[in-house]
């Protein structure tokens, strides 16, 4: 439509008959809004200038984009791993890629990495001066972009890490809620570039509620037993090998 424009068409009817899609629907709706009755030749030569500075970025973007893909190759097993956590698309893991790199022996446990991020210690103020584990600064901004954008996706999913994001934001601020789901992104991400033959597997949407349905019967028949006079205690068993499972 914006083409047609520039071109010299002002005839609403007819760019409205451009529509595509859905836009279809809203032929009356596009008819009014595109009353060019107001639009001058001086209007129709900037909007063509806007429009070819759009087609120059996007050819810039798909140029490197391009040799993003090229470069990307070397580490192309690590970029599919990270591609499988829900809310990390392609771009996303080759952003965190290129900021923490794929050697993880530089941080000892996931937490080390966290820590180097700035991406969970909460951070005090106080007459403008930062106080706290993270006062000595705000971190990488650029993967702190990445998981930002891949925390938001992610808490849009029905999985474990958009079911952690939710349950988050009913008690707390969404940014802090934002922070803590990166955090646990950050874990994963750190788990899985460790190991090459790492799979990550989804806990799910229903984790939690599952959790604490276990727990809510757990305590239940305790009591049931206490009432009775026993004493008992409990160990958590891993249901497929019958064996007993690390304290969480």
């Amino acid at each position: 439509m914006l083409e047609a424009i520039t071109a010299g068409q002002r005839n609403p009817a007819v760019l409205a008959q451009l529509a595509r899609g859905t836009m279809r629907g809203k032929i009356a709706r596009l008819e009014e809004a595109l009353d060019c009755s107001f639009l001058t030749e001086e209007h129709a030569t900037v909007l063509a200038m806007m429009l070819a500075t759009i087609d120059y970025y996007t050819a810039q973007i798909a140029e490197l984009t391009a040799k993003i893909e090229v470069l990307a190759e070397p580490w192309l097993h690590q970029i599919e791993q990270l591609d499988t956590v829900h809310g990390t698309g392609r771009i996303s893991a080759q952003d965190v890629i290129a900021e923490i790199g794929t050697d993880m022996t530089v941080f000892a446990t996931a937490s080390h990495l966290v820590s180097w991020a700035k991406w969970s210690p909460q951070v005090r103020q106080s007459a403008g001066k930062r106080k706290g584990s993270n006062a000595t600064g705000r971190g990488n901004p650029y993967l702190g972009a990445a998981l930002g954008e891949a925390g938001i996706s992610a808490g849009n999913t029905q999985s474990f890490l958009g079911a952690r994001y939710r349950k988050l934001t009913r008690r707390m601020p969404r940014k802090k809620a934002l922070v803590a789901t990166g955090n646990s992104m950050l874990t994963i991400i750190h788990a899985l570039l460790s190991d090459p033959a790492a799979v990550y597997t989804d806990l799910g949407a229903d984790y939690y509620e599952q959790r604490m349905h276990a727990r809510r019967q757990a305590r239940n028949h305790v009591k049931s037993l206490e009432r009775l006079g026993y004493k008992v205690t409990i160990e958590a068993v891993d249901p497929a090998t019958g064996e007993l499972t690390a304290a969480s």
